[in-house]
């Protein structure tokens, strides 16, 4: 890899190692100031919520990243493509979220029930929700552009969106739960507000003057729609993974016991949230090089890509991991203004366990999105399944019934590790059909 290729792939995976984090900063930030200014039952009505808002996230990136990887594929062949990608998938992740507007101006009650309401959380979670789905578009619509501004060579105006916006949210965040008093309330205002400011930093991409991307308005091609969808399958069922695995964690806590189990959950699930924001960061910093050099043939570049894709990711996950097992106690008590003791001790017996997943995760994370960059969704696909649905789902039944509550922290590192080995025999495979090749440099 020459000097300059090197460069520029530092640049991408650290803006979007920071950006990504920088996004993850929102959602610990709600955590915050609901489990401090609202109570664990305002933290447990938080994250019953985070499943929907993953879904929301995953429809933005499911034609975001699938357009982008579709757009960066083509750049070099068929430049004028980008804003004809740009524009119809544009229009469908507006209509996509337009669709969860109306489901929280008119069922926010059903939902917040399926989600798992209960007498006590249910009015803080109707609460959340009924704000978060009016503004889904807002949210659908910045992660689509956020990809395709990111694959339009401007990583940094990424960079400066996301965490610009994360920034304001805190501020936000802030004055609406603590001064104004809006509790649940303010803390869904203040996200739903982050997007809004993202977008219209984006806008600048404007003036960028090599930029590929502009607006025309044109009726979607269905073949664009179905390869975009394809290849950005990955990353939308890698984002609802999160939300599937959430979803039934509560489930299975709130059946073995009940609302303040949820809440230690809660705790673990966002510092596993930034892990995991920090892991896809890494992987989608690598993914317009890999996009690019791939379609050159340039195979030994996009390999190298990889390899440093892959040790980011590993380096963060240790880092994370022993920073997080040395200071549990402060961590937990951040987010334990009340000093519940069940809390406590929920949560500084599932931090070790459970996160001990961010070990492997990156790596998989990488893997899984660096197939779909390189035309191979169909192996995405395999590893997103089988860590999100096919083998979490029963994990997490499974160890529940049998050993309790240590069996529903140990599930997820389980299913991390064998999605890794699943990992590694599907890089081989690629490796001898693919990087064996002799590649142009």
């Amino acid at each position: 890899m020459k000097t300059t290729e090197k460069k520029e792939l530092t640049g991408y995976v650290s803006r979007n190692v920071l950006s990504m984090l920088g996004l993850s900063l929102y959602i610990l930030a709600d955590t915050y100031f609901i489990a401090n200014g609202v109570g664990p039952y305002g933290l447990t009505a938080l994250n019953l919520a985070l499943p929907l808002f993953n879904l929301i996230n995953g429809l933005g990136l499911l034609m975001g990243m699938g357009g982008a990887t579709l757009f960066s594929l083509n750049k070099s062949a068929a430049p004028e493509m980008g804003k004809k990608y740009f524009s119809q998938l544009g229009l469908i992740s507006i209509i996509l979220g337009l669709l969860f507007t109306v489901c929280g101006v008119f069922f926010v009650e059903p939902l917040a029930v399926l989600l798992g309401g209960g007498t006590e959380t249910l009015p803080y979670l109707m609460t959340y929700l009924r704000v978060i789905l009016i503004a889904a578009p807002f949210f659908v619509v910045n992660n689509f552009a956020l990809s395709f501004v990111r694959n339009d060579n401007n990583p940094h105006l990424t960079m400066v969106a996301m965490i610009g916006s994360s920034l304001f949210n805190i501020v936000f965040d802030y004055l609406l739960v603590f001064p104004l008093g809006l509790g649940m309330l303010g803390a869904a205002l203040a996200t739903a507000a982050s997007p809004v400011l993202s977008l219209l930093i984006l806008t600048m991409h404007r003036r960028k003057a090599n930029r590929l991307l502009s607006i025309e308005w044109t009726r979607p091609v269905w073949k664009t729609v179905k390869d975009s969808v394809k290849l950005g399958v990955p990353s939308f069922l890698t984002e609802m993974s999160n939300g599937v695995s959430i979803l039934i964690f509560n489930i299975v806590l709130l059946s073995l016991a009940g609302d303040i189990a949820v809440a230690a959950f809660g705790v673990l699930a966002n510092i596993f949230l930034i892990g995991l924001s920090m892991f896809t960061g890494a992987a989608q910093g690598i993914q317009p090089i890999v996009s690019r050099e791939f379609g050159k043939k340039n195979f030994i570049t996009v390999a190298e890509a990889l390899k440093f894709g892959s040790l980011v990711s590993l380096s963060i996950g240790v880092v994370l991991y022993a920073a997080m097992v040395i200071f549990k106690l402060p961590v937990i008590q951040f987010f334990n203004s009340t000093n519940n003791q069940e809390l406590i001790g929920y949560a500084s017996q599932g931090i070790p366990i459970y996160l001990a997943s961010f070990l492997f995760s990156g790596l998989n994370i990488v893997f899984s999105i660096f197939f779909a960059s390189i035309a191979k969704p169909d192996f995405s696909f395999i590893l997103v399944l089988l860590r999100g649905y096919l083998l979490i789902i029963p994990a997490v039944f499974i160890m529940g019934s049998t050993f309790g509550i240590i069996g529903v922290w140990s599930s997820l590192p389980m299913v991390e590790l064998l999605v890794f080995f699943v990992s590694l025999f599907l890089l081989l495979k690629t490796s001898k059909q693919t990087f064996s090749k002799k590649g142009t440099r």
